[in-house]
């Protein structure tokens, strides 16, 4: 089926093709605005993560109010969004040489362009870079607070200052902070939990920084945040602080299971129509390519599956969804009473496991308002 004009939009959602990757408009608009005003109080900057949606609709809605920088993590968003207006970005993936050649190219298309880095061999090369196309690049120091994934250890108070040094006597780079990201937050079954790791990210990160400081670097930012942790910390914290978050504007059924929102908070659904119904199960035209093969909170919830399942008007109906292959999933329905209201054709509404996976497998979003498709939004993909 190919739309090609807003007025050919089928308004009723029974009309979309499936699998249709489904946003919600009133829930999306109120989960912008419950984290901008969150991190408001908190008295940090918000530069938030993009790499959820892919999409500058979005991300113009999550920029409203503040001073207008997003975080990326592939070059192919960074292209997208200069092209929609964007001129701050971050790309928050260390650079390898391989990829100097497109960093700096994205450069000369904004403003700013700051990137990261975790290795003291890479700044002299980045530099002569950034020379010969005739851009400059911020580089923000990565640490590792934790999670383990990458970034310099937070307590190599040696390896910190030699490539905190790399990057200010590179010539084409300025040392603009110094970034992490918690992600062993994802981990934390309560909000105790994410509160303490979430205090950890940020003492450990002023211990960092009080350190270069004391050796002479300036460190004008300090960057951290997920959706768990900047949305556990309660505490002001120093304006010299940026925060990341990504997921809030979706959330998603781990991040729901997990307690750091509720289901009726996920704004992303997967729109499927049964194609089978037998003993026991249905199963439907969502499978791995439209849900993702993320089993999310799995090692908490062993029944998660593949996503939580609800009807048309999002009523969750207690199923999930049990196995996928490319363009099938399963889904077992113990009760009779409710398989019978499941014929083949039915549609359903699944929540993910992780709304990012999932929203990048899609080209599009179909915006829903008051139950009826309004409008369609574009996914920049690739790498």
């Amino acid at each position: 089926m190919t739309i090609d004009r807003l007025s050919d939009l089928p308004a009723d959602l029974l009309t979309l093709p499936t699998p249709a990757l489904l946003l919600d408009l009133e829930r999306l608009t109120r989960n912008i605005e419950r984290m901008s005003a969150h991190v408001a109080r908190l008295g940090a900057r918000l530069r938030p993560h993009v790499k959820t949606h892919k999409c500058a609709a979005i991300a113009k809605r999550q920029v409203a109010g503040w001073f207008g920088g997003v975080t990326i993590s592939t070059l192919a968003e960074g292209f997208a969004f200069a092209e929609a207006g964007f001129d701050d970005l971050l790309y928050a993936v260390p650079l390898e040489p391989g990829k100097f050649g497109r960093a700096c190219e994205l450069a000369r298309r904004v403003r700013r362009l700051a990137v990261i880095a975790d290795d003291p061999e890479l700044p002299p090369p980045l530099s002569a870079a950034a020379a010969a196309a005739g851009v400059t690049l911020d580089a923000l120091l990565e640490i590792d607070c934790g999670d383990g994934r990458t970034g310099l250890p937070f307590d190599d108070a040696a390896r910190i200052a030699r490539t905190a040094r790399a990057i200010a006597s590179a010539k084409r780079l300025t040392l603009a902070g110094i970034l992490t990201h918690a992600g062993q937050s994802y981990a934390a079954r309560a909000a105790e939990e994410r509160r303490a790791v979430a205090e950890l990210e940020r003492d450990r990160m002023r211990r960092v920084a009080a350190e270069l400081e004391r050796l002479g670097f300036e460190v004008p930012v300090i960057s951290i945040g997920s959706t768990p942790t900047i949305a556990a910390l309660d505490a002001p914290l120093p304006p010299n602080f940026e925060v990341r978050p990504g997921n809030y504007v979706f959330f998603d059924a781990f991040q729901a299971q997990c307690g750091v929102c509720a289901l009726d908070d996920c704004a992303l659904t997967v729109l499927t129509a049964i194609v089978h119904r037998g003993a026991g199960k249905v199963v439907t035209d969502a499978g791995a390519i439209a849900l993702s093969k993320d089993i999310g909170a799995a090692d908490f919830f062993p029944r998660s599956g593949y996503g939580l399942v609800s009807d048309m008007e999002g009523r969750p109906l207690g199923l999930r969804v049990a196995a996928v292959s490319q363009e099938h999933g399963r889904i077992p329905v113990p009760e009779q009473a409710l398989l019978d209201r499941l014929p083949v054709g039915a549609r359903l509404r699944i929540a993910p496991n992780h709304s990012c996976l999932t929203a990048a497998q899609h080209e599009q979003y179909w915006v829903v308002a008051e139950g009826r498709a309004v409008d369609r939004w574009p996914i920049a993909r690739g790498w």
